[in-house]
């Protein structure tokens, strides 16, 4: 396969010094020649080996040719590193891939659907790396209130390994905080999408701690959807109604009975009264919330999916053709024919 495009690769690496040039080398090879261009973007995650000094070196005058790299000053989760060669990518389509999980050798099927028409190509690895127990559970529990609060699954919806359009890239570089929206926007922004799926063996057990994995799940959850604050404003709403249907309650046992115990009805009043306060509070505190969060995390008001222009257009077809006016006039008999028109 041969594609006349502009291809960036971004790399994410992180304490891989001992296989880097390795690693690079792979990627050059599978890619220099399937595209007319390219560039490699290498983020190093805060490595603390000699990853660094080794990046240095392959990008000197006798290493690699098209390397970029940026190398962080802390460690950051894998979308937010992803994010930094993204939104430095230069490239006509733009492939993010981990390479302890993620096979370079299959780009060229990814590459092929994207040129097709396909703006966002996701690739799933059917042989996982080996995670503990207390991680999967996690990561299932995770995925399925995910599914539930936004419509998508993100395991399987939207795995790490992806390759996008540059029109899929400016589009997500317009939200306020695109290393989130990067995540997910891809498979719920109404772009077209195609999921491929492949068996390759991961390189490396990539051990995942779960206590970084819950502190992301939660501000993906609480920042993408509106599902938990509106969940907070149903509970509320509820509290308010119940406190409400219990006043009357207690009304109308006073009224009808007779022998209730002093001081049962001003004290059920007071308390129902109070709650049904609180909840009123906390219902419209809640809304303002949701108010805030949406003006601050939505992006832009609208995107042109696809754009389409007429192959044939008039005002061209003009262009191309020149109009002479020639006005035949008679000349007398006497006049000289080297003023003649």
């Amino acid at each position: 396969m041969f594609f006349p495009v502009f291809l960036s690769v971004i790399i994410l690496v992180r304490n891989q010094a001992d296989n880097l040039k390795m690693l690079l080398q792979d990627v050059t090879a599978n890619i220099s020649s399937l595209v007319s261009d390219y560039e490699i973007i290498v983020v190093d995650n805060a490595s603390d080996d000699h990853s660094v000094t080794v990046l240095k070196e392959v990008t000197g005058e006798n290493g690699f040719p098209n390397l970029q790299v940026y190398a962080l000053t802390k460690e950051v989760d894998a979308d937010t590193c992803a994010w930094v060669g993204m939104e430095n990518a230069l490239g006509d389509f733009v492939a993010v891939l981990d390479p302890l999980t993620d096979n370079i050798g299959f780009l060229p099927d990814m590459l092929d659907k994207a040129v097709s028409g396909s703006d966002v190509v996701f690739a799933m690895n059917g042989q996982k790396a080996a995670q503990t127990l207390a991680y999967r559970m996690a990561f299932s529990v995770f995925n399925r209130i995910y599914r539930v609060a936004n419509g998508i699954d993100l395991g399987k919806e939207a795995p790490q390994y992806r390759l996008l359009s540059k029109r899929i890239v400016n589009f997500i570089l317009q939200h306020p905080q695109p290393a989130l929206t990067y995540r997910y926007l891809p498979a719920t922004g109404g772009f077209a999408r195609t999921i491929l799926n492949y068996d390759a063996t991961p390189r490396v057990a990539h051990v995942k701690r779960i206590s970084e994995s819950i502190d992301r799940g939660m501000r993906l959850l609480v920042s993408t959807t509106r599902a938990p604050m509106r969940l907070v404003t149903w509970l509320s709403m509820f509290g308010a109604g119940a406190n409400l249907l219990y006043s009357v309650y207690v009304v109308i046992v006073g009224m009808v009975k007779p022998d209730v115990a002093p001081g049962w009805i001003s004290l059920s009043l007071q308390q129902s009264g109070m709650f049904f306060l609180i909840s009123l509070v906390l219902l419209v505190l809640g809304e303002y919330i949701l108010q805030m969060a949406a003006l601050s995390n939505e992006g832009p008001a609208y995107h042109v999916g696809q754009e389409f222009t007429s192959a044939r257009m008039t005002r061209r077809e003009k262009l191309n053709i020149e109009e002479v006016n020639a006005t035949a006039s008679v000349l007398p008999a006497h006049t000289d024919k080297r003023f003649a028109p």
